[in-house]
């Protein structure tokens, strides 16, 4: 290479730039028909209430951080506190919580909720809907149905 650019490059590079490099479509967007609509997958909508609560529960868990870090410092430093104590009292939640999280995950797993069924009858169908008084009681929620 001697230092000057290839012709044939040259005329290749100036034929893919040659022309507009941006497009603005001032079509007219299609009107919202009837359609209702429809699930998304993953977690459901919460209300208004709800992520307020959420939000609200987040800040104050954060809140509780600088004055436990401060407090860690302050024994940390003067020698009240063996760091190795102090590493394992921070640990300790995440211990316990791993074991705790995976029996939950496998309770959940356990409960049969499967995919959406669909049933397709090829005659007459008689459905008849039983009012049910419903009570759930405890830390792990039981469901107690009383068909009346």
């Amino acid at each position: 290479m001697n230092g000057t650019p290839d012709p044939q490059l040259v005329a290749d590079v100036e034929a893919i730039y040659h022309g507009p490099t941006n497009h603005r479509d001032l079509s007219p967007l299609p009107a919202v028909g009837p359609t209702p609509p429809v699930p998304q997958p993953g977690w459901p909508p919460m209300s208004q209430k709800a992520t307020r609560a959420g939000a609200l529960m987040l800040m104050g868990s954060l809140a509780t951080v600088p004055p436990g870090l401060i407090a860690i410092g302050l024994l940390v430093a003067s020698d009240y506190a063996d760091p190795v104590v102090v590493g394992m009292i921070c640990a300790a939640p995440a211990i316990i919580a791993v074991p705790v999280l995976a029996v939950a995950r496998l309770l959940r797993n356990a409960q049969g909720v499967g995919a959406e069924h669909h049933h397709h009858y090829n005659a007459p169908v008689s459905h008849h809907t039983i009012s049910t008084e419903t009570q759930t009681r405890g830390l792990f929620a039981k469901t107690i149905n009383n068909g009346s």
